[in-house]
């Protein structure tokens, strides 16, 4: 349960599954007339279903805001046990609107309405049926496709055997330091500064990704992460996020200050 669960945070997207939510249920209750609805008149449908398509949507969209504060408070990640969770309570919430729709709009006043275990077997569940496997897929959909959206915007960074890389966004790469025959690849992850050593040279990442500046010829640095300048003993540095200093050799010093300070201006 602990598992990643494909996610959109986007509020239009699912703004876009409440839309198409609302359209089912009425589009269901209309032509399919389970209980009472076939006792309506033409203007009644007219009336009451599309209230029912609403209240749908209505339940699904009022836990937006917490979906998306679970969602900033796990680093925007998405569990498999968080889906259920919304599930299980967008479908209750769905049971409780749609009994309380029933007593008090549409046979508000009226003799006999349906007892709870008869409306919930009937009506209520079958409806439940037909609807939850809109939402699921909706936002099993959703979130593959911004999955692979996101996914093709990060940069590979290869190694030297078939299983050796690292997929990451430019951005979360803070610097790579060369290590003989290898490369110290050091980047954010969940806001926590990781390291992952890969069987490459330093020039060959400097060459497949010129937007790294090189500093040292053991160094290369993402100018995003820059924060200031550093002088100890007639030598240079720059500091970047999570406090990393990266020195800067005379050869590369010129066109370090150049490229940094024009980021920064």
């Amino acid at each position: 349960m602990n598992r990643s669960y494909p996610f959109d945070p986007s509020i239009k997207n699912h703004s876009l599954i409440a839309v198409s939510l609302a359209l089912w249920i009425f589009i269901f209750l209309y032509f399919t007339e389970p209980l009472d609805v076939h006792e309506f008149n033409n203007l009644e449908k007219l009336i009451y279903l599309p209230l029912y398509g609403f209240l749908g949507a209505f339940c699904y969209l009022l836990f937006l805001p917490l979906q998306y504060l679970l969602y900033k408070k796990n680093l925007q990640n998405w569990f498999l046990k968080t889906e259920v969770l919304f599930l299980i309570t967008f479908t209750l919430l769905g049971i409780i609107a749609a009994r309380l729709f029933y007593l008090y709009v549409v046979v508000l006043g009226q003799p006999n309405p349906y007892t709870l275990s008869y409306h919930l077997t009937k009506l209520i569940l079958p409806a439940l049926a037909t609807i939850l496997p809109i939402v699921i897929l909706g936002r099993f959909a959703f979130g593959k496709y911004r999955g692979k959206k996101t996914e093709a915007q990060k940069i590979e960074i290869k190694g030297a055997g078939n299983y050796e890389g690292l997929r990451l966004f430019f951005n979360d790469v803070i610097c790579i330091q060369s290590s003989d025959n290898y490369i110290e690849v050091f980047y954010v992850a969940n806001q926590e500064l990781k390291k992952t050593v890969i069987r490459n040279r330093l020039s060959v990442i400097a060459d497949e990704f010129p937007e790294f500046i090189r500093t040292h010829r053991s160094y290369l640095i993402n100018p995003h992460h820059f924060l200031q300048w550093k002088t100890e003993k007639s030598k240079h540095f720059v500091i970047l996020c999570h406090h990393l200093v990266v020195p800067i050799s005379r050869t590369y010093q010129n066109d370090v200050k150049a490229i940094l300070n024009s980021a920064t201006e």
